[in-house]
């Protein structure tokens, strides 16, 4: 049967569940999803902090392992997850971006290059499919690191990405991989990347800072769509022209934007306007399951990635005019955003810690 997911692959969309534990693979409902439509898989510590704590699908495989370190529990479990979850997905979809699986790499790694260089190549070696995607943070000291995996072969998922120009960067970092795997005699067309372009949380912190200053309603609510379509507009820029035709020409592939943060935070607003005001070509959409059910149930399906992109500007020129300065607001998001992953992680290593394996 098609169903609305199915509208946004014909518009050249992949939408992706961010969601993931044994409970959807085991009991078939992340196999049930994928025929509605669901064409990927996102994980990050929140979502796995989430299922291990919960239920008792791991307690058979951690009574197994022979590890006693928390951190190494925790990679045995979540890399049997998303084995499971690529090989369900692998050959899924038609186009390029169908069929991936992320998986974060350590969160405390944020701002070491070099521990989330050895970290993305473990994480590579370990879940050993070629439809995994290493999620490296777009931080400062990320942005080595994605180039060094890039020229390494590792696909890449840049994720906790708000300002347009840490996306510019990383679009960067990756062309730069690209250039050095290409100068290797490497396969490009092995080193996919997406940009992960957070959207409801910039939303989030913007209506905060428009409620501090007061008499600025209409201003509510049109930040992260205004950031998301000039992301895109400078998708389109960066992956054109000779010198990306050359890199295409050898097989690579562009680095297409990925639409995360899709929930929406004000009960205000519509369930499903975060996918729905995003629906363009190139792009993946990741929406976590509830917000996959809604659209299901009453998304619609029509292009308006490219709708009022001078709009999109004017709202930017807007927020400087009345003094929310777009850097620190997106500096702050960065830092959130690590926090909170970094948060997640720590937690769900306590548990693991408090419950330790026993063979």
């Amino acid at each position: 049967m098609r169903t609305a997911l199915h509208g946004l692959a014909e518009r050249g969309q992949s939408p992706w569940m961010d969601q993931l534990s044994r409970d959807l693979l085991r009991g078939g409902e992340l196999a049930a999803l994928v025929d509605e439509g669901v064409l990927g898989v996102t994980s990050n510590p929140t979502i796995f902090s989430a299922a291990m704590s919960s239920g008792d699908a791991y307690e058979a495989q951690k009574r197994d392992l022979p590890e006693d370190d928390p951190k190494e529990i925790f990679l045995a479990l979540a890399t049997e997850d998303v084995r499971q979850a690529c090989d369900l997905l692998a050959g899924k979809g038609t186009s390029e971006r169908d069929g991936w699986v992320s998986m974060e790499v350590d969160p405390r790694f944020a701002h070491d290059t070099r521990a989330t260089i050895d970290e993305a190549r473990r994480l590579h070696a370990l879940v050993d499919r070629p439809n995994l995607f290493v999620k490296i943070p777009g931080t400062r000291e990320g942005l080595p690191a994605i180039e060094e995996a890039v020229a390494c072969g590792i696909p890449i998922n840049v994720t906790l990405l708000f300002s347009l120009d840490r996306h510019r960067e990383a679009a960067e970092a990756y062309l730069r991989g690209l250039r050095r795997l290409h100068a290797d005699g490497g396969d490009l067309s092995k080193a996919g990347s997406v940009a992960s372009f957070f959207v409801s949380r910039v939303d989030a912190e913007a209506d905060k800072r428009l409620d501090a200053l007061r008499g600025h309603e209409v201003l509510k609510g049109t930040l992260a769509i205004a950031n998301a379509k000039l992301a895109y507009q400078q998708y389109l820029e960066i992956f054109s022209g000779p010198a990306w035709e050359e890199l295409a020409r050898a097989g690579a592939t562009p680095q297409w934007c990925l639409w995360a943060s899709t929930s929406t935070k004000n009960p205000a607003f519509r369930d499903t306007r975060y996918v729905e005001e995003l629906i363009g070509p190139e792009t993946v959409t990741t929406m976590p399951r509830k917000t996959i059910e809604a659209f299901l149930d009453h998304g619609m399906v029509a292009d308006s990635l490219t709708r009022d992109v001078g709009g999109a500007r004017r709202v930017l020129d807007r927020f400087a005019e009345i003094g929310i300065s777009y850097r620190d607001l997106t500096d702050t998001l960065e830092r959130e955003g690590v926090r909170k992953f970094v948060d997640s992680y720590r937690q769900l290593l306590d548990r693991l810690t408090a419950h330790p394996a026993r063979r």
